[in-house]
């Protein structure tokens, strides 16, 4: 299993004059088999923070660990879903979930047979050989989700997974995802604008400020698993939600005052 600590990470990038800041003193940690959000205004630097942790960006300054080694800026490690499936057309939907593994060095037979015990299990038996564009979105998404999850790599960040689907195929889509992620706990971090769905699958929230994005809380959530949707009417579920939009309204008030 993983555990990942981002530790006291920092992030500019040259502007027309002078350096922008992006990031600012964050640190967080996902401990193993746990599943944790990222909420935060739009422009905070999320998807900055996912390149850091994926090796594709190296911060200014501060440190990435996996199970305790330092690997920042290194490639490889984490297990990537972005906010569009990115599935390759040509590509039949057992091909396109195989992708993952095939660049991670498995051999192609032992894929195949890992994507089409898994297919079923995700609603998708009777697609393999199917082309992705006879899918629905949701379906895409799940293709999308599956290739993820059959990657070796054990840490999984998820960008905004369902962001473009609409509220009753997201709805269907968290359900699923909870349904999938209980079966064999993966480390998950999932950023969403949706202050409902973080609190509906997390375990525990970092909600961000604006940028330079700091990390202005870390929240427990405390309803047991499984979860069921019933949770949203919850009193105390209702309470949450309202203190973590008061969170992030006072962010946007202060970014339209300066």
């Amino acid at each position: 299993m993983s555990k990942l600590e981002l530790k006291s990470i920092h992030q500019s990038f040259p502007s027309k004059k002078q350096m922008t800041k992006v990031l600012s003193e964050i640190s967080l940690q996902v401990n193993e088999g746990e599943f944790v959000s990222i909420i935060g205004p739009s422009g905070s630097g999320k998807s900055t923070l996912f390149h850091i942790i994926g090796g594709l960006l190296t911060p200014s300054s501060g440190a990435v660990l996996l199970d305790g080694n330092a690997v920042t800026g290194q490639k490889g490690l984490i297990s990537y879903m972005p906010q569009q499936p990115a599935l390759f057309p040509w590509r039949s939907i057992e091909e396109n979930v195989i992708l993952a593994q095939e660049v991670a060095g498995i051999a192609r037979d032992q894929a195949l047979a890992a994507a089409r015990e898994w297919l079923p299990r995700v609603g998708l038996g009777g697609y393999e050989k199917e082309l992705p564009h006879v899918l629905s979105g949701g379906m895409q998404q799940r293709v999308s989700f599956l290739r993820a999850l059959l990657s070796p790599q054990e840490l999984m960040c998820l960008d905004e997974p369902f962001g473009a689907l609409d509220a009753l195929t997201r709805q269907e889509m968290q359900a699923w995802l909870l349904n999938i992620w209980e079966q064999n706990k993966r480390s998950i971090l999932f950023v969403t604008h949706s202050i409902e769905e973080a609190l509906y699958m997390s375990d525990r929230i970092y909600v961000l400020s604006n940028k330079p994005s700091t990390v202005l809380e870390e929240l427990i959530v405390p309803f047991a698993r499984p979860r069921q949707e019933a949770i949203m009417q919850d009193a105390l579920f209702q309470e949450m939600r309202l203190h973590i939009q008061g969170l992030l309204r006072k962010e946007v008030q202060h970014d339209q005052r300066h």
